[in-house]
């Protein structure tokens, strides 16, 4: 993760700042309180911590070292306070995703895992808190020293305390395989809890890759995406609405699916159209208009054909369900035997909706009928 405070490169602004401290405080201040024993709601709050110091830090170093210079005292070490962003990466990557949703390690194997995390962030604050400069986060000011402890000859053994910094990678790959095992074992709730998170987890580096392709969009994206983070750990842990994280993933599946084939529709067009015309300054505002109106005609379609898919490969109960209606469908034409009816009609409602009581009412006949008399109404009931 780039995030420079002074030499104008990629900087993380106040937008996303405070609408993860936001988020970050208030879901981990209602999870501490309502599960006190679970380590999880304190590491969201200590994530809040780390970015409110660093905010305030960040906005104080500005006005002191750059908008108006030597008018308030401490600009230096309000620079120097950043590596306390590090915190914020080992608890998100590394102990969060150990710990959650129990609050406790799958097994005591899996501490290695949490040594890790704790050698990477000892190993990044030591080594940018002690790093006699320049460094990032004094690129931008002079004299670029260390106002802290300022020791050149210990830089060499500051490098070296940094190389304990790679421990990064090993430790979210243990994180990573740490939630993919406690995912297969978990049944019921627990794992609804882990679809809510990895959901979440799974967008936050969005920004990041987007920034590479469109910078713009970078602040945007992280304002809206990260915060999912402790949203997403709220709901699980207090259990909010819990079971809807089954279709927010298919809608994300089917609208993300959807939306990358008719981009990738209009790319391809496009270009057939500036191969075959020669158009050198790209398409025509009424091609543009063409392949809009082309969009909006194919969208329902292609979202009926795209949601079929993803059922039938993602959600395999609600595909056989409805397999199963259609062909109740289409014997329900053909069928006039009344008790054959009866037991189909509880054998679909059992095979698509699991209950644990079915009752089947039949309507007495108008007096006077040929159906079946008033006498031989009767409800059929299956318990299980």
């Amino acid at each position: 993760m780039v995030i420079q405070v002074f030499n104008g490169t990629v900087g993380l602004g106040s937008a996303p700042l405070l609408a993860s401290l936001l988020a970050f405080a208030v879901v981990g201040g209602l999870v501490a309180s309502r599960e006190p024993r679970n380590p999880v709601g304190w590491l969201l709050v200590a994530v809040a911590v780390c970015i409110t110091v660093r905010f305030v830090a960040e906005s104080y170093a500005r006005y002191a070292l750059i908008t108006a210079p030597g008018s308030l005292p401490g600009g230096l070490y309000a620079a120097w306070m950043q590596w306390i962003w590090f915190g914020v990466v080992a608890i998100l990557a590394i102990f969060l995703p150990l710990y959650f949703p129990t609050g406790r390690l799958l097994s005591p194997r899996w501490r290695l895992v949490l040594w890790l995390g704790i050698a990477y962030l000892s190993a990044a604050v030591i080594s940018n808190a002690l790093q006699p400069g320049p460094n990032e986060w004094l690129a931008g000011v002079r004299p670029a020293r260390n106002p802290v402890v300022y020791l050149p000859a210990a830089k060499p053994l500051v490098d070296v305390i940094g190389l304990a910094g790679l421990c990064l990678l090993p430790g979210i790959g243990g994180a990573i395989a740490a939630l993919v095992v406690r995912f297969r074992r978990s049944r019921g709730i627990e794992r609804q809890q882990l679809k809510w998170f990895t959901y979440a987890a799974a967008l936050a580096p969005l920004p990041f890759l987007v920034y590479e392709v469109v910078p713009g969009a970078f602040e945007l994206l992280l304002a809206l995406l990260l915060p999912l983070v402790p949203i997403s750990v709220g709901i699980a842990i207090l259990r909010y609405r819990l079971y809807e994280i089954d279709r927010i993933l298919n809608r994300t599946l089917v609208y993300g699916l959807l939306t990358a084939v008719l981009g990738l529709c209009y790319a391809v067009g496009s270009l057939v159209f500036i191969l075959v015309v020669g158009v050198r300054t790209g398409p025509p505002s009424w091609l543009v208009a063409a392949a809009t109106l082309a969009a909006a005609a194919v969208f329902r379609p292609a979202r009926r054909r795209i949601q079929a898919v993803v059922d039938r490969r993602f959600n395999r109960r609600r595909y056989n369900a409805a397999k199963t209606i259609q062909a109740f469908s289409g014997r329900l034409r053909d069928q006039i035997d009344l008790d054959t009816l009866s037991t189909e009609v509880l054998a679909v409602v059992d095979q698509t909706m699991e209950p644990t009581r079915v009752s089947l009412w039949l309507r007495p006949s108008p007096p006077g009928s040929s159906d079946t008399p008033r006498s031989e109404a009767r409800p059929t009931t299956w318990v299980y």
